[in-house]
């Protein structure tokens, strides 16, 4: 049975950073500004692929390789590098500060455990203000794995020392909240980007229109 947990770690990219800002720099080199959800999708893709055959490629090179498949192969390493260049002024979802403050008062550890680059991370939370409520960034890069295989839960909970059943992973994807499920963590998803569970994921235990509402529902966990 879940229950409250010790700490939360949070997803980072589309959980606590938006990416439709980057939809200007689609266009700004030849691609329409929501073609940013099926460039995003196809760099969990590269990711997911690699880390199944045990392989590895960090954030940004995958991330390149899909704007490349995007584009159809016609985008250049300038432009890729010019989209890139975009994480570096991307924005907070504005539920993320509330739902991390709100747990930190509460006497919650948080973390952030992403498939991007640490120092990307790192840079996102000291400009959104984020920093003041996370106590440590866990990247994938660490193990060398994308999520959702297990090693990279468990990692996470190495890095926090604590069990399984003392975290909660907080996503906006399902597919992420049935890894760590699976890996014996309490899950939070808020359907702030996805609208509906997919059916073929383990159940999250706790379920919000955004953080603020899983926030609230991890503290009410006995």
């Amino acid at each position: 049975m879940a229950k409250l947990p010790a700490a939360v770690a949070f997803d980072v990219v589309e959980t606590l950073i938006s990416l439709e800002p980057l939809g200007e720099r689609f266009e700004e080199v030849g691609l329409p500004a929501g073609a940013v959800r099926e460039w995003f999708a196809r760099t969990l893709m590269c990711g997911f692929a690699l880390s199944a055959t045990g392989d590895y490629a960090p954030f940004p090179v995958a991330a390149g390789e899909a704007l490349r498949l995007v584009s159809g192969h016609r985008a250049s390493d300038d432009d890729v590098a010019h989209v890139l260049a975009g994480f570096a002024d991307l924005p907070s979802h504005r539920d993320a500060e509330p739902a991390m403050r709100m747990l930190r008062e509460s006497g919650v550890r948080v973390a952030c455990l992403t498939n991007g680059a640490a120092a990307t991370t790192e840079a996102f939370l000291a400009r959104s203000g984020l920093d003041s409520h996370v106590e440590q960034v866990i990247a994938t890069a660490e193990v060398s794995s994308w999520k959702p295989p297990a090693r990279v839960y468990r990692h996470a909970l190495d890095r926090l020392g604590l069990p399984a059943e003392d975290v909660a992973l907080v996503a906006v994807h399902a597919w992420d909240c049935h890894g760590a499920k699976r890996a014996g963590l309490t899950t939070g998803w808020a359907r702030r980007l996805e609208g509906g569970y997919g059916r073929i994921f383990a159940p999250a235990d706790v379920v919000g229109d955004d953080l603020v509402e899983v926030a609230r529902g991890l503290l009410a966990l006995p």
